[in-house]
């Protein structure tokens, strides 16, 4: 059985390091084209887009698919509504893995937006904002006007500045341990962070530190999931692809 996983998250990793195990299966990572250290997964990985629909269509069919795990970030829903559409239309098993969102708890501080511009808007004038959602779409924040916003950036600096009236690139090399996140935080004077709700225990040191240190946080709401099989852990994708390969072997 060939199962495609598309990656990016440390599930995927997780995911495929198991799947290794597993007689009679293979398994091919597809990674965006820009993803930090695709080939650590250690399995066959394909870089970049498929083309459109069509070309995702066409992949399937050249390369024998037999089903697709989804193990995106849980704030990028477009690939995952064409994913599942097109196995659906291909009647293809697809599966989502989605982490369980973060929520609030006792000393937080949150204030929930539906996008990168409610965001923005939720942080006052004079604010210095520390901005944890990297490049993808940071131009939708508009130039927020009056604050001091610093960008994280994973490994290294782009060549141009950030979009914003006053704004830098920080560069930061994960993990990021609470205590890191905390003299960060507090060396910069930061009083408001923006993330978006990606969920999962590895990149919640940022909003541990927030709590410490009483900043604000602006959280953006995932946006809308496919209708499809959703998966909210490693163990569980991982039984996912089980029975799929148990059924195939009967059949």
């Amino acid at each position: 059985m060939r199962v495609l996983m598309l990656a990016g998250t440390a599930e995927a990793r997780q995911v495929a390091a198991a799947l290794t195990q597993m007689r009679g299966l293979t398994v091919i990572a597809s990674v965006a084209q820009g993803a930090r250290a695709p080939s650590s997964m250690g399995i066959a990985t394909r870089i970049g887009g498929f083309g459109g629909d069509a070309g995702f269509a066409a992949y399937l069919e050249r390369e024998r698919i037999a089903a697709v795990l989804d193990a995106t970030h849980p704030c990028s829903a477009g690939i995952s509504h064409r994913s599942a559409r097109i196995c659906a239309e291909r009647g293809l098993p697809y599966a989502r893995i989605l982490r369980p969102a973060w929520r609030p708890a006792a000393g937080d501080d949150w204030l929930f937006a539906e996008d990168e511009a409610g965001a923005a808007a939720a942080v006052p004038r004079g604010a210095h904002v520390f901005v944890a959602t990297g490049r993808h779409r940071i131009e939708a924040y508009g130039p927020m006007p009056g604050r001091r916003v610093l960008v994280r950036q994973i490994d290294r600096a782009p060549t141009e500045p950030p979009p914003f009236e006053d704004g830098r690139w920080v560069v930061g090399t994960p993990p990021f341990p609470t205590a890191d996140e905390v003299a960060l935080f507090r060396d910069l004077g930061i009083d408001w962070l923006i993330v978006r709700n990606a969920g999962g225990s590895s990149s919640r040191s940022k909003l541990d530190a927030a709590r410490q240190l009483g900043i604000r946080v602006a959280m953006i709401r995932r946006p809308m999931q496919p209708e499809a099989v959703k998966l909210d852990s490693v163990a569980a994708a991982i039984g996912w692809v089980r029975r799929l390969g148990m059924r195939a072997g009967r059949g």
